[in-house]
């Protein structure tokens, strides 16, 4: 039997390996495909998020392209660096600096090179898809079906560590505990830097990107972990310090009504 009261949890180890296969990919290849490119292929870019710019040297997905001006709040001269085609690289380059330009403002300063080319992401995102990958192989390891989404997220943590917080009642607290810092980094260091002079360094993106990514993906391997359904009732799950999700009883249900 397993800590979560079953015998099985093949559900939670194939969510954890599609996290991680799928992350690891694209973590992976954005160091792998600028290596693929002969040396400054790429060059200094500096677009927008959730838009393609650099899709065409011309034409309607080009936008970082047409960029003349280093005084905007996005873009740059692009002429002064190179212009930038990605649909004009091999396959395999050409799908990840593909998916970089449709999610990533991939501005040069907030980017690190490989091979003299710019990464397809700032390191901020490549922080994100780290903390992905990271809470894949973890939860594959040790992701647990705990019946609500916040109990088999607290599955990953070693149930001894979590005995006081159960015996104290402080599920919710460790619950938005957990989330404050998977968003509050982020949010502060990303906010202060679009609202001030104020510039965050790579070590710094890497670390704030990593805790959300991995906040984010944890909470969605437990939400897809969590099946009530693989149990008999709520009596069967096993909890840290020997708790149990107890439903009222009949006499507790005619006392409130009598109340």
């Amino acid at each position: 039997m397993l800590k979560n009261g079953l015998e099985d949890r093949s559900r939670e180890k194939k969510i954890g390996l599609w996290v991680t296969y799928i992350s690891g990919f694209i973590f992976f290849s954005m160091f792998l495909a600028p290596l693929t490119l002969e040396e400054g292929t790429v060059p200094k870019l500096s677009g927008r998020a959730n838009a393609l710019d650099y899709m065409t040297e011309s034409g309607s997905f080009s936008w970082g392209n047409k960029q003349t001006s280093d005084n905007g709040k996005i873009g740059h001269n692009q002429e002064e660096h190179g212009f930038f085609s990605w649909s004009e690289l091999n396959p395999y380059a050409a799908a990840i600096y593909a998916f970089g330009d449709l999610n990533c403002h991939q501005k040069s300063e907030r980017s690190w090179e490989i091979n003299g080319n710019q990464m397809p992401v700032c390191t901020r995102d490549l922080g994100i898809f780290l903390g992905v990958f990271l809470i894949g192989i973890i939860w594959t390891r040790t992701g647990h079906n705990r019946w609500t989404i916040k109990d088999s997220m607290f599955s990953i943590i070693p149930d001894e560590k979590l005995d006081k917080i159960y015996e104290r009642n402080q599920r919710n607290l460790l619950f938005w505990g957990i989330g404050c810092l998977s968003v509050l980094p982020i949010l502060f260091d990303g906010g202060i830097q679009a609202i001030s002079n104020y510039e965050s360094g790579s070590l710094r993106r890497i670390i704030t990107g990593a805790l959300f990514g991995m906040g984010f993906m944890w909470f969605f391997c437990a939400s897809l972990s969590a099946k009530p359904s693989k149990f008999k009732d709520e009596s069967q799950v096993l909890l840290p310090a020997n708790a149990r999700f107890v439903q009222p009883s009949e006499e507790f249900h005619q006392d409130m009504s009598e109340e």
